[in-house]
């Protein structure tokens, strides 16, 4: 009858335990307690949340549910009794007693034990007193810089010192400030031993060790063993480093003679379990550093998958005492490596909560992700600890296994993750040194293809001279001499950029090419912002493998972009680093060195100023930034690079728009930077346009960008519609169709823009305003509906209505409108009023920019980005609360407004109409005047009532009707007559002169 097993423990050994026990045709179901969102319902393993700190309780749970075994897995409960306690309940445990375990629950006990036992181990003193360890530390005859506290500390209570200083300052540390809690009230100061550490491991029936394939764990934080001690940042198995001589000497000098020391203390390793023997790999020989009474974490994750035998038969095997003619069978000629990823800021505090995805992806490359830190939210998995997950590979070499763990790391979607890349490294490398006699090219460096590299691109970078540099390749450093560039004064500037994973795309399509340009852009458009001219550029091209022909094409990429730049290819460096970087992989980064003279260096901050415009600059596309974005959209679109693209040019795939080169400006701007009409200009790079042109402003100002302005590329809309991302999102993400920004004076504005446009696509996007208390720093007006028409190939049309702003164009003898004359209004000093929005239905529209040079907010509310009249009023409340607004004037405001509407802002909304009211309502009424013969017409500000043209009047103006005149010409006149009737209108209610009284009557109030 197959068996329900229950594991104790929630980290990423315990999802290994679950998932080898769940391999077992006699379990049927493993219940793990706590577990994580790696054991929630998998198969048949399943969480629990039965109480493991009461033993009572647990055991009647284990009844209650015919649990027939239970698996430990971490040490605090083993140190606790709760195999003692289940075992004497009747469930059976596997697991050490309470007092084997003091092995390692107290390491002043097993420093003990060793020295009766001889088993070798490092010499030491045992402390309670903090004085007296110090004196220790400073009077022994060896390096006594090991300090450790006895007790329980989760793997991190060891303290290696670089000196006495150290080592004592530790002691106090543990002793005094209590830095592992109890676990400290006594120390142990051991000697500092040289070697390499490695796990041996051993399941143990009490009187014979099974040993397991010899394991070494990384506990450093960083890569080359360096940052500070965790609690393991990855595994491999076997160690090369131990041969089967060595291990059969661990066995019996170590392991067995631990076993046998308990059993003759009277101690035997009751329960059954595991032991294991960290170990420092000595010129003396195999020397023990500690004894765990479990499986580790990580080796655990290395150890099982290498496990050929059935785990549950095992344990039943080592509780039954069977173990000596029942030895597991472990995989030969296999290794497995274990990488973990580890929350930002691990080992110390860390955020919690953050979202996991590409599990699934990780699966189908044939890995195993062991959770540890993990939670379900929403159905999502969610970081929940320091360490968090752990992925597995097996292969047939080590090497092969650290590289197909590598990529499913990297295929783990983990912002912030913190993770080893080097795993296995000194295993590595005793390979290659025992191996024999090597040569270079056997580690994978074809000294011969780089050399053939050189002499290939030799010529592509002597075609990229310049003054100041001949660019001949092959000499230690590239020379530059800035008085041959025609420099007096110069102000050197330097760029260094990368072009992110724009890469994985064109190596997944084969097209390499164009990269050479993104490099040389990215860094050369960074120079630029500075005022500077670029004068020359080095790359570097970094690879598993080299492939000349590849490596030629992107290098070919650059030089001809350096010759675009009109900067030198002065130099560079390929590196060909084998088990960094996969088959068929390379990455890039480049530097560029401009200079300018001192006084044209931008940004020119103190002339930057509130009113001036902003000149955009068309990109490409997507240029070289957002590309890990743009490829989780691609994901769930399900549209691989060689699809046809739903964007760009007909008949291209997805792969050729993404791989659009990014611009270069220099040729372009270098002539308009020297003229001195720029005072900034922003790259828009990483960050989008929300973070990239306040870095050239002063803190004062704000940018009121209106994306109607310029044109959207197709690839955007796309990308905002298919990945349901936010305007924020796209604006702080992507460069939205502007490379470039520049910042000029109104007054240059044009002339500048008539420049830019002989060459390329430019416009006058926003202008600059003072930045209000709380604001945002860049505002994007009708982003929204400017990506809706770049989606629907610029077809949209606006309607000819406007909230706030009258959208008939304005004829030469009149230039005003009635939103400038109350603008001009607000503006006096005597005025009582301040505009605070101006919101229209269409984006675009003049009235919008006239706000924002006003310094005035502005919003867009799309009538038909709404189902219903209702919604659409509704939002224009929702944003007229959000000001704080207590007057709204409608001006030329079309669109018939909701009676819920009307009856909320009663006796706040005022409208103006071109007659004498009650004559001639509704439309067409300077038509209907003339129709009428009427001598005298004009126009009328009133309250807005739910009858159209039916509020209470506050002001009139009267217009004569001349003989002569036509609907155009009384228009005119009409329109002049209500630039002074609204602002006097709106002064009236503002002031408190005029309101509505509750008989819907004008009420007038006496002024003091």
């Amino acid at each position: 009858m197959a068996e329900r097993v229950l594991v104790v423990g929630g980290g990423g050994r315990e999802h290994a335990l679950a998932w080898k026990l769940a391999q077992s045709s006699q379990v049927q179901q493993v219940l793990v307690v706590p577990g994580n969102a790696g054991t929630a319902n998998c198969g048949k393993i399943s969480n629990s949340e039965v109480s493991v700190s009461n033993h009572t309780i647990l055991a009647q749970f284990c009844k209650d549910h015919h649990v027939g075994l239970v698996v430990v897995g971490p040490e605090a409960p083993l140190a606790a009794g709760m195999v003692d306690d289940l075992m004497a309940a009747g469930v059976p445990c596997f697991g050490p007693s309470a007092k084997a375990a003091q092995l390692e629950a107290s390491k002043s006990f097993a420093k003990a034990f060793m020295e009766r036992h001889g088993i070798p181990t490092a010499r030491y003193g045992s402390f309670t007193d903090p004085q007296e360890a110090c004196t220790y530390i400073r009077s022994a005859d060896f390096p006594a810089l090991v300090v450790k506290a006895s007790g329980l500390a989760a793997g991190k209570g060891v303290i290696v010192a670089r000196d006495q200083d150290e080592a004592c300052q530790a002691v106090m540390d543990i002793m005094k400030d209590r830095a592992f809690g109890s676990a400290g009230e006594t120390v142990v100061v051991e000697e500092l031993l040289e070697g390499e550490e490695v796990s041996c491991l051993c399941f143990s029936d009490g009187t014979s060790v099974s040993p397991m394939p010899p394991a070494q764990d990384h506990k450093r934080l960083q890569d080359g063993d360096l940052g500070p001690n965790t609690g393991g940042m990855g595994a491999y198995c076997p160690t090369p480093q131990v041969s089967q001589e060595l291990l059969q000497q661990v066995r019996e000098m170590i392991l067995q003679r631990t076993v046998d020391g308990m059993r003759e203390e009277g101690t035997p390793y009751m329960g059954k379990g595991v032991l294991y023997a960290g170990l420092m790999l000595t010129n003396q020989g195999p020397k023990v550093l500690e004894f765990n009474c479990r499986f580790g974490d990580p080796e655990c994750q290395v150890l099982l998958p290498l496990l050929q035998s059935d785990l549950y038969e095992v344990i039943m095997n080592t509780m039954s005492n069977k173990l000596a003619s029942n030895a597991p069978v472990w995989q030969q000629d296999s290794s497995a490596v274990t990488v973990v990823m580890a929350s930002s800021g691990y080992p110390g505090s860390y955020k919690k909560g953050v979202e996991i995805t590409g599990l699934s992806q990780v699966q189908d490359m044939g890995l195993q992700v062991f959770h540890a830190g993990t939670a379900l939210k929403d159905g999502n998995v969610v970081s929940s600890g320091g360490r968090v997950l752990t992925v597995t590979a097996v292969r047939s070499t080590l090497e092969a296994a650290l590289q197909a763990a590598n990529q499913g790391v990297a295929a783990i979607g983990f912002p912030g993750a913190v993770y080893r890349r080097d795993i296995a490294h000194r295993a590595i490398a005793h390979l290659n040194q025992h191996s024999r006699r090597l040569t270079y090219k056997d580690s994978g460096v074809d000294i011969a293809s780089g050399n053939k590299l050189v002499e290939m691109i030799k010529p592509l970078a002597k075609s990229t001279s310049r003054p100041g540099c001949n660019a001949d390749l092959g000499g230690f450093a590239g020379l530059f001499d800035l008085k041959a560039a025609g420099f007096v004064d110069p102000i050197l500037v330097s760029g260094t950029d990368g072009v992110g994973t724009k890469l994985k795309i064109a190596q997944a399509c084969g097209q390499h090419g164009g990269l050479g340009q993104d490099l040389v852009a990215m860094c050369v458009n960074d120079v630029l912002a500075q005022g500077a001219e670029p004068l020359f550029f080095l790359d570097y091209f970094s690879c598993g493998n080299l492939n000349v022909e590849v490596a030629a094409s992107v290098v070919g990429g650059i030089a001809k972009a350096c010759e675009m730049a009109g900067c030198a290819l002065l130099g560079g460096e390929t590196a060909e680093m084998p088990g960094v970087y996969a088959s068929g992989e390379y990455d890039l980064a480049g530097f560029c060195v401009g200079a300018a003279e001192r006084g044209s260096l931008l940004p020119r901050l103190e002339d930057v100023a509130e009113g001036d415009l902003l000149i955009g600059v068309a990109s490409s596309g997507v240029h070289s930034n957002g590309f890990s974005l743009v490829r989780k959209v691609l994901e769930r679109a399900k549209l691989s690079y060689s699809s046809p693209a739903p964007f760009g040019k007909p008949g291209q795939t997805v792969g050729e728009v993404l791989l659009t080169p990014t611009k270069i400006y220099s040729r372009l701007l270098l002539p308009i930077l020297r003229s001195g009409a720029i005072k900034a200009y922003a790259h828009i790079t990483g960050g989008g346009l929300l973070e990239n042109i306040p870095r050239v402003l002063p803190q004062q100002l704000a940018v009121e960008l209106d994306a109607s302005q310029w044109s959207i590329p197709a690839v955007f809309s796309w990308l905002h519609k298919e990945g349901c991302l936010s305007e924020e999102e796209m604006t702080r993400t992507f460069n939205c169709g502007l490379g470039a920004v520049l910042v000029v004076a109104p007054p240059d504005a044009q002339r500048v823009l008539r420049q830019l446009q002989v060459h390329d696509e430019a416009w006058i996007v926003g202008s600059l305003v003072h930045k209000q208390p709380g604001a945002s720093t860049v505002v994007v007006r009708n982003l929204k509906y400017s990506l809706l028409n770049a989606s629907a190939g610029g077809q949209l049309e606006a309607e000819n209505s406007g909230c706030h702003e009258n959208s008939i164009t304005p004829r030469k003898r009149n230039e005003s409108t009635n939103l400038q004359a109350l603008i001009e209004q607000a503006k006096r000093s005597s005025s009582s009023a301040e505009i605070v929005v101006v919101i229209s239905n269409r984006p675009g529209v003049q009235g919008l920019k006239r706000a924002s040079l006003a310094g005035i907010q502005t919003r867009v509310v799309d009538h038909k980005l709404y189902g219903s009249r209702a919604e659409f009023d509704g939002t224009i409340d929702r944003v007229l609360e959000e000001f704080g607004v207590e007057l709204v004037c409608l001006a030329g405001f079309m669109r018939i407004l909701t009676g819920t509407f009307v009856k909320k802002w009663t006796g706040k909304l005022l409208n103006i109409h071109p007659s004498l009211l009650p004559s001639f309502k509704g439309v067409n009424a300077q038509k209907q005047a003339l129709q009428a013969g009427v001598r005298v017409t004009g126009c009328t500000v009133h309250f807005v009532a739910e009858e159209v043209d039916a509020g209470a009047i506050i002001v009139q103006e009267a217009v004569p009707v001349e003989v002569c005149d036509t609907e155009e010409s009384l228009s005119d006149r009409i329109r002049e007559a209500e630039h002074r009737a609204f602002p006097t209108a709106m002064e009236l209610v503002a002031s408190g002169a005029v309101q509505l009284g509750e008989d819907r009557h004008i009420v007038w109030k006496p002024q003091s």
